[in-house]
């Protein structure tokens, strides 16, 4: 199967990283139908589904806290409630 490919080039501004991309024929078409539905260039369509894409598959952090000591009692989560009750009262 013969593909037809298509080469977006990034944007020049200062605060982004130039990079090529390439789509089928047929997604720069719908692309380019959606840039020019919202008067929009497709290369900031490119951007924006990127940033979308990253932030949903980014790797949820940790606190570097978490799991870093030990109490030495092994009832602390059972009796968390009990243990904390009166703290932050004078």
């Amino acid at each position: 199967m013969t593909r037809n490919y298509i080469t977006i080039y990034g944007c020049h501004m200062s605060s982004y990283t130039k990079t090529t991309v390439y789509v089928t024929a047929a997604d720069y078409r719908r692309l380019k139908t959606l840039a020019r539905q919202q008067g929009r260039p497709t290369a900031e369509l490119v951007r924006d589904a990127v940033a979308e894409y990253a932030r949903r598959h980014r790797r949820k952090t940790l606190p570097r806290s978490l799991g870093c000591a030990r109490s030495g009692r092994g009832d602390l989560s059972e009796r968390a409630e009990e243990l904390l009750r009166g703290m932050g009262r004078r």
